[in-house]
């Protein structure tokens, strides 16, 4: 079935939103890491002065590559430990009406590490178990510290391309709370009322019981929801309030509220990549990056949207009539909310996947075989189509100096990034980065998938069941957080396991990036000359693109495809799977 006028015009608005808001925000971050003067500079620079004189911090002291990163650790590591405490004391502390109980230390753990590495990995019911203070205090809270975490490696890594000669990345301390008080706090305000306005509710209210009109009694869950809810999309967190996330019509009620916050998602990313072609002095750089990220987006959408729209043949041949009509959506709507549709529930998905945020407003275990495979596939990517904030554009950036040392190879030059030249030590750290997650995906996978303390958690057995498992392990190393729900995910096995994946995922995997960056900013700028590779224009682009579409076939294709590619050849043959 061809996709609708209708759902082309959703999609072709979204980019243009996209378009628009990209230069002004990364117009804004430039200055904001730069120390220039904003318009919230006089009500904000005396509450900066104030923080870094409690904390001791010396904002003109720069640091190694070493020093920026065991800051980001030991702070990451601080506020972990602090999450984990106050969600194994929240039974004796405020703000909890529903009188929640202590997590459990495994689940505790779990979601501590999710939240910590920006992952937002939920394996619990957030209005059953987290009470008020902890979704305000601790997760909430990270939303905010762990995206800026993010953002600050980001532009860390950005100063080891432009700078010239030099030794230092910045100072970690600065650049989280510039990036906190000046874009995530004032921004998060301004969208947490848009959200209260239609409908997203906030409040400390005690659930209310009410009495339906067939005799049953139902509890309806509320509480801090709007503060949590523009903030998880914004740094691309995840972590739903409710259980059902942002398919809840507390947390995402219409679909003004949905194209608001599928575009709060890409919105730090995308201006990052301006930025960064600000901050190195030629914005054709980052528009070549913001260029190779649209298309691996729009691939995906040109995916996932047809799959879904066609629907399922199976149901075709049992009467069900999967025609679009102006009574209804036809295709495949199981696992979506009507007040979406199709298109804005495929692209939720593929947006949502492409950053690692993890935020989902349908079910993705519902979609078709191949429509699923697309979030499965933009999360084994790296997430680098626009990607986490932070996350998506050094990553993405790793994968442009491969792009770089590969066209190198091919003219029988050293390659060069930016005027730098790309050595061994480089591609070195380049590839241990790529290496590390699927050797975490793919390992943690296989333990699963053979143990019975895996096994016995999936859904379904059959391919469908691998894909489950694979999924998860994605999710969690890739930090993206959404998940094939049909994978029982609240044991031991999985909670601890796919913990040392999130942190896997985030810690090791930044670890070689720094060191990269640590190494590129003492190197010397060489003049381009003619036998320099451009890399602002479409032959960059494409070789970007199919850099990154290689590298990932060959890394998972084999696992990745076997579950979904099985899965779609039965359903043809009409199968039951």
């Amino acid at each position: 079935m061809p996709v609708t006028m209708n759902a082309i015009l959703q999609v072709l608005v979204y980019v243009v939103l996209l378009v628009l808001a990209t230069k002004p925000l990364g117009l804004y971050m430039t200055r904001v890491f730069a120390g220039e003067r904003t318009w919230l500079s006089p009500a904000l620079v005396p509450v900066e002065r104030l923080f870094y004189k409690l904390c001791g911090v010396r904002k003109e002291e720069e640091q190694r590559w070493t020093g920026y990163t065991i800051s980001m650790l030991l702070f990451s590591i601080a506020g972990m430990l602090l999450l984990y405490l106050l969600e194994r004391t929240q039974q004796w502390l405020p703000f909890n009406p529903q009188q929640m109980g202590a997590v459990a230390p495994g689940l505790a753990f779990n979601t501590a590490a999710s939240f910590t590495t920006n992952t937002n990995w939920q394996a619990y019911t957030g209005e059953q178990t987290m009470s008020y203070l902890t979704q305000m205090a601790g997760l909430a809270f990270h939303n905010f510290v762990s995206a800026a975490t993010g953002i600050a490696l980001a532009v860390a890594f950005i100063r080891g391309l432009s700078r010239r000669s030099a030794q230092h990345l910045g100072n970690f301390w600065v650049d989280v709370t510039r990036c906190i008080l000046y874009i995530l706090l004032p921004i998060s305000i301004i969208g947490a009322l848009v959200l209260v306005s239609q409908g997203v509710v906030q409040n400390f209210n005690a659930y209310t019981v009410v009495h339906t009109l067939d005799g049953v009694t139902q509890t309806i869950a509320q509480g801090p929801v709007a503060s949590q809810e523009f903030i998880k999309e914004f740094g691309t967190n995840g972590g739903g309030f409710f259980n059902a996330n942002s398919a809840h019509p507390f947390e995402n009620p219409n679909v003004i509220t949905n194209m608001l916050e599928m575009l709060a998602i890409f919105a730090i990313p995308a201006g990052l990549v301006y930025m960064f072609g600000r901050m190195v002095g030629n914005t054709k750089q980052g528009w070549a990056i913001w260029y190779a990220m649209c298309a691996l987006f729009l691939l995906g959408v040109a995916v996932a949207l047809p799959m879904e729209q066609t629907g399922n043949p199976m149901l075709t041949t049992l009467g069900a009539n999967q025609a679009v009509t102006a009574q209804q959506a036809g295709g495949n709507m199981e696992g979506k909310e009507v007040r979406f549709g199709i298109a804005q529930s495929s692209l939720f998905a593929v947006i949502t996947t492409d950053a690692s945020c993890g935020a989902v407003n349908g079910f993705h275990d519902s979609f078709t075989p191949l429509g699923g495979l697309v979030p499965l596939a933009n999360i084994a990517l790296g997430e680098i189509v626009f990607g986490g904030v932070g996350s998506g554009l050094y990553g993405m950036l790793i994968f442009a100096i491969l792009a770089v040392f590969i066209a190198g190879l091919m003219v029988g030059r050293t390659p060069e990034y930016l005027g730098k030249k790309i050595e061994q030590k480089e591609m070195k750290m380049a590839a241990l980065a790529i290496l590390i997650l699927p050797a975490s995906i793919l390992g943690f996978a296989a333990i699963a998938s053979v143990l019975p303390a895996g096994t016995s958690s999936i859904l379904n057995s059959g391919p469908h069941g691998l894909s489950e498992i694979l999924y998860a392990y994605t999710s969690g190393t890739g930090n993206n957080g959404s998940a094939f729900a049909g994978l029982s995910a609240n044991t031991n096995f999985y909670n601890w396991t796919l913990s040392f994946a999130m942190l896997v995922g985030r810690f090791l995997f930044v670890i070689p990036v720094m060191a990269l960056a640590g190494s590129l900013v003492t190197k010397k700028v060489v003049p381009a000359n003619a036998g320099t590779f451009p890399t602002t224009g479409p032959l960059f682009v494409s070789l970007l693109v199919g850099v990154v579409i290689i590298v990932g076939a060959l890394t998972y294709f084999p696992a990745y495809a076997l579950g979904p590619i099985v899965e779609h050849l039965l359903m043809l043959s009409g199968k039951v799977f």
